[in-house]
């Protein structure tokens, strides 16, 4: 990822819409497993962690409404610097911190009630998505939630045209031709694969606003809904 490039968007947003409200995806997910869930998910005191937290909005929303404790970490130090100020507002116990998503987690391990990866690993390249994806599922407890949503090629033909015309050189990753970032587009087949043996995937939900007026329009996008296993492949 591009650190100057975070920097400067948070500082100034040209490229990104970057809101100040919770994403409505996460409230959808939140809704669920507060209702799925075999006991309370967002369990008041208990650890949330968001990776690319960004300006914090979705780990304040869920930190304020659930009374948990957070650690959130992002690239970007203009970031985390409004982060800090909206929690502090607010009195929320929420730890953040300048990191990058694919380091070390200086956490304990089954030391976490809910992951979120909001619309992030998909800026790491496959070595440090591989890294993110262990240390998720180190740290989150057995039966603990792992929220997920990225970018998904399956049925989306302008990510397909993106890939031939700007390839990375990783497998289904282009550089996107105006943020000059890579970005990784995953299947349905490989977060299966990579997630699986440690997570129970209960929901997998594709958007459908890539398409308009039966042409390619925009990225299709993916959330994904999972419980960490007792024991891997368990």
């Amino acid at each position: 990822m591009t650190k100057n490039f975070w920097e400067k968007e948070y500082k100034n947003p040209t490229h990104l819409a970057i809101s100040e409200e919770p994403s409505g995806d996460l409230e959808n997910f939140v809704r669920w497993a507060v209702r799925n869930s075999d006991w309370p998910p967002f369990p008041q005191g208990g650890l949330v962690v968001d990776v690319g937290c960004g300006n914090g909005r979705n780990i304040i929303a869920l930190c304020e409404e659930s009374g948990m404790k957070g650690e959130a970490f992002d690239i970007s130090n203009e970031a985390i610097a409004q982060a800090k100020k909206k929690a502090r507002e607010k009195n929320l116990s929420i730890n953040f911190s300048v990191r990058n998503a694919g380091d070390f987690f200086p956490l304990l391990n089954e030391s976490t009630d809910v992951v979120l990866d909001m619309m992030v690993s998909h800026f790491l390249n496959e070595k440090e998505r591989s890294s993110l994806y262990k240390e998720i599922a180190r740290i989150v407890k057995p039966f603990g939630w792992f929220y997920f949503k990225t970018f998904i090629l399956d049925g989306d033909l302008h990510a397909r045209r993106l890939i031939d015309k700007y390839p990375s050189g990783e497998f289904n990753t282009y550089i996107h031709p105006k943020i000059k970032v890579a970005e990784h587009v995953f299947t349905e087949e490989e977060i299966i694969e990579i997630f699986s043996p440690s997570f129970v995937i209960h929901k997998m939900i594709k958007s459908y606003k890539h398409i308009k007026d039966g042409e390619a329009h925009k990225r299709r996008t993916v959330s994904v809904y999972m419980e960490r296993r007792r024991d891997d492949n368990d």
